[in-house]
């Protein structure tokens, strides 16, 4: 990491500002490569949104469960009460019932025969935990013992099996995404004992009828990774081949009845940012999407330079142009630029010399709009600016 202390300094204060539309920036502007053409932000943007604090939670252990982060939201927690989260998975059009699965000893535990059942809350793209356990007395065996399922969206399966010494086809594996791809390892504890899954889902994304982006899994077993990004190929099944399908917006989340007393617990789950193809703006986005960022960005940039004055608004005018180079800003930042040098050039001895620091920021903010094309060459006031640098000795030595 480079910086030059005088530059920081100056660009600091000007990062105590507060975006209209964002939280408080932090860092220095005209530092990292500018945006281009799909990217917004510049390299260590200063502008951009800064991560939202989460408290961290707990990790479970074979007799309790852990605590789940700050903003999960729960889907069972153990409590009868969290039961009315949840409702049978009743067809189509028929009205909702009531679940006929129980809690017993904090978990959620399935009664065989007694159907599916789904959350009432819907979602989509989420960070995934579950616990589940087989019941202790062993059973039967391949898909016959401690057999259920975690149904992303009601669609996509990440099974759940006893396969504690009890192989089965391997696409059905636990951990599996059921029908099409197998589980990389079986990391599974003894029946009896809770397992524990940590899955990220995105669902797959159609646009006019054509897929952009097919989805996928990553599903941890007790800490170890079963499922590394696995595309989805539609909702797999049993028997058939999974045939590609456009997902809703939302759906619950099912677990299986299967004619196995399987138990859950600790059920929760946080929502994930959309894609750069749904409208986020991380990663690389299309250029209108990135021309419609950098446009919000610099009008924001240009409603707070009309709260500053003097070198200050005439940096944070010639920071929005890194955004969008608009005309009339970029003649507003010029003359302006051009009174500050000649303001300076007007300047002797000491009084000169204290404005050394701001000078060379100035000085440093032009270079970076130069160098990235963002001011044409030669720009006068940059061009006076470094004459009288030099002149002065401010120039920087190299070591």
């Amino acid at each position: 990491m480079k910086f030059y202390p005088a530059f920081s300094a100056f660009c600091a204060s000007l990062s105590l500002v507060v975006l209209s539309h964002a939280a408080p920036n932090t860092g220095s502007p005209f530092y990292g490569e500018a945006p281009d053409a799909h990217h917004p932000w510049a390299v260590h943007d200063q502008n951009r949104p800064q991560p939202k604090r989460v408290e961290p939670g707990t990790f479970s252990s074979a007799a309790q469960p852990g605590q789940p982060p700050s903003d999960a939201i729960i889907l069972f927690d153990g409590t009868a009460a969290s039961l009315a989260k949840w409702e049978s998975d009743t067809k189509p059009g028929m009205p909702a019932q009531a679940t006929k699965w129980i809690v017993r000893d904090g978990a959620l535990e399935c009664v065989p025969k007694s159907g599916y059942i789904r959350t009432k809350e819907q979602f989509a793209d989420c960070q995934l935990h579950v616990e589940w356990a087989a019941p202790l007395a062993v059973s039967g065996d391949s898909q016959g013992r401690g057999n259920s399922g975690i149904f992303l969206m009601g669609l996509a399966e990440v099974q759940v099996l006893d396969n504690y010494n009890n192989p089965t086809y391997a696409d059905g594996f636990a951990a599996s995404v059921y029908g099409i791809n197998p589980p990389m390892a079986n990391a599974l504890r003894p029946p009896g004992e809770f397992q524990v899954y940590d899955i990220i889902f995105r669902r797959p994304v159609y646009r006019n009828g054509q897929l952009v982006d097919a989805g996928r899994l990553t599903v941890f077993c007790n800490g170890v990774l079963m499922q590394d990004a696995t595309p989805l190929e539609g909702p797999g099944g049993h028997m058939k081949r999974s045939v590609p399908i456009e997902f809703p917006a939302q759906g619950p989340l099912k677990l299986q009845d299967h004619g196995n007393p399987v138990r859950y617990r600790n059920i929760w789950y946080r929502p994930l940012p959309p894609r750069s193809i749904e409208g986020g703006t991380d990663g690389a986005l299309t250029t209108e999407a990135t021309t419609a960022k950098r446009h919000e960005i610099a009008t924001n940039l240009r409603a707070d330079a009309a709260k500053l004055s003097d070198t200050a608004k005439m940096l944070r005018l010639a920071e929005s142009l890194s955004y969008e180079n608009d005309a009339g800003t970029a003649a507003s930042v010029e003359k302006m630029a051009s009174d500050y040098v000649g303001g300076l050039q007007k300047l002797q001895g000491p009084a000169l010399e204290a404005k050394k620091g701001e000078a060379k920021s100035v000085q440093r903010a032009f270079a970076y709009l130069q160098k990235n094309k963002i001011l044409v060459a030669p720009y006068k006031p940059k061009t006076q600016l470094d004459a009288l640098t030099k002149a002065q000795g401010w120039d920087d030595v190299k070591k």
